[in-house]
């Protein structure tokens, strides 16, 4: 059997000494569990990741909201200097696409037959499938 250190006293009854083996066996575990924590890259690469992922969260939204203050300081800026003369061109032009939109709705919704008016998305996609095949046949003659 080994000594036990110097620094440690001998236990004087087996009470004792099952409470030290006891502690001594709660220390070794300790020291096992850190020892594998420590030997678990995966879990601590995962770790790792997802602490950065949160940062990275976390900056993109304060990013954001830095980007959403710089474009509305810019759009008063630029409110600020443009001409009225311009501003109510703009408005105008606005009003007068807002106008041509609606009617060109209601045309479509007086003139089309319902089942056209009904399964419009569609013919849209066929509409476009059509365009995209004569573009690409288009290209093969060239």
């Amino acid at each position: 059997m080994t000594q036990p250190p110097h620094d440690e006293p001998t236990a004087a009854n087996t009470e004792e000494l099952r409470e030290q083996v006891e502690q001594t066996r709660h220390e070794l575990g300790d020291t096992v569990q850190s020892l594998a924590d420590k030997a678990d890259v995966k879990r601590r690469a995962q770790e790792k990741a997802a602490a950065l992922k949160e940062q990275t969260t976390a900056k993109t939204a304060e990013l954001t909201d830095q980007a959403k203050a710089k474009a509305a300081e810019a759009s008063h800026m630029l409110q600020d200097k443009v001409p009225d003369t311009v501003k109510e061109k703009a408005a105008v032009a606005a009003g007068q696409v807002r106008t041509a939109a609606s009617q060109a709705e209601q045309v479509w919704q007086d003139k089309a037959p319902e089942p056209v008016r009904n399964n419009r998305t569609p013919l849209i996609a066929a509409g476009v499938a059509l365009l995209a095949v004569y573009v690409l046949l288009r290209r093969k003659k060239k």
